[in-house]
């Protein structure tokens, strides 16, 4: 009888030791979505799609040279700018999640369609939140740089 209750008792910590690996990995799945949505709106400089489908009502975004930004409100006419002329890439670098909770430090690259403005990067931290079962961006904040080029 001891030998059973060891048993279970293993085979449920080895369950629970399994489930932050399949709830990271289906993070990961649903934020690159939010990103695919956010590299294709860009591309068809709909700010729109970005501010109300990828931000949270309540968003907070700061940025070097950007300044600070609090709700959709703000964020709008930034974003009505920058997708004129830009095409944009979110690579994933380091992922955290628990519960209804995440962030994800990303390099955010940047391709300039102007002619004039070379490519540059952005290290920015995306702040994630569950509403209604969907993932939702919280905020944001940025720097010039890159995750795999640390200075």
């Amino acid at each position: 009888m001891k030998i059973l209750a060891l048993l279970m008792l293993l085979v449920s910590g080895v369950a629970v030791a399994a489930a932050p690996d399949q709830e990271l990995a289906a993070f990961k799945l649903a934020i690159r979505a939010k990103y695919d949505l956010k590299e294709k709106a860009f591309a068809a400089h709909d700010a729109e799609t970005i501010v109300t489908k990828f931000y949270t009502e309540d968003v907070v975004s700061a940025g070097e040279g950007e300044g600070v930004f609090v709700g959709r409100d703000q964020i709008r006419p930034l974003y009505q700018d920058v997708v004129k002329n830009n095409k944009v890439e979110v690579e994933s670098i380091r992922t955290f999640v628990k519960g209804d909770v995440g962030w994800d430090w990303a390099d955010f690259h940047v391709y300039p369609t102007d002619g004039k403005t070379q490519p540059f990067t952005f290290a920015i931290l995306f702040l994630w939140t569950r509403v209604n079962g969907e993932w939702m961006c919280k905020g944001d904040s940025f720097i010039k740089g890159s995750f795999k080029t640390p200075h």
